[in-house]
């Protein structure tokens, strides 16, 4: 189960909490509403939302943090040191965004006895080449929540899972795009690679049937 930061239907704590592997982002706002359980905690590891998580102790004795196994840093270091100057021509308001707070989480997991993963470059790349086909506009990065999909769907070691959203409203900062974003996810949809939690399915897995 990936986990994004919008609000799931009713009934989904339990049907998410009852899953083999949930996967959560960043500040996690849906938490608890969207279930307890933590097995990844996927973060973005560069610019301000990093150094607020990183500096927020609320955060890092929070719940998620805590119970996690697995932090995923889900941007490249490599990638967004390439994208740097690219960001300082046309988007120079955005001058911290690929500051590199990647070693602080691979400290942080170290700490607390958790895996740290760094998610590859080509799937970020894989990415923006998919999303090419839907229109995408003028965008900085994809999100976290594509990147990470996008990445579960090509890892050999979930080959064989059944991968469920909740709580993905494909919508938030414009430096995303997220209508493309939704496009392609209903694609997979419709192809079978991905289901999305609804409240039908909520209701009726939260209550045995």
């Amino acid at each position: 189960m990936i986990v994004g930061n919008g609000s799931v239907p009713e009934g989904a704590a339990d049907v998410i909490d009852d899953s083999d592997l949930v996967v959560r982002f960043n500040m996690t706002p849906a938490f608890p509403a969207s279930g307890r359980r933590t097995d990844v905690l996927a973060v973005c590891n560069t610019g301000r939302p990093a150094s607020a998580m990183l500096s927020s102790d609320a955060w890092l004795d929070g719940e998620p943090v805590r119970g996690c196994s697995e932090i995923w840093s889900v941007r490249n270091p490599e990638k967004f040191r390439e994208l740097r100057p690219q960001l300082a021509a046309s988007h120079p308001e955005l001058d911290d965004f690929c500051d590199d707070y990647t070693e602080r989480f691979s400290q942080l997991a170290e700490s607390r006895g958790k895996a740290h993963r760094i998610i590859a470059r080509q799937v970020h790349e894989a990415v923006d080449d998919a999303l090419a086909a839907y229109e995408p506009g003028d965008y900085v990065v994809p999100s976290s929540g594509m990147v990470v999909i996008a990445h579960m769907l090509a890892e050999p070691a979930f080959a064989d899972d059944a991968i469920c959203l909740a709580g993905f409203s494909h919508e938030g900062w414009d430096g995303h795009p997220f209508a493309a974003e939704r496009r392609l996810v209903d694609i997979y949809i419709a192809s079978g690679r991905l289901t999305r939690l609804s409240a039908t399915d909520a209701s009726s897995l939260s209550q045995g049937a």
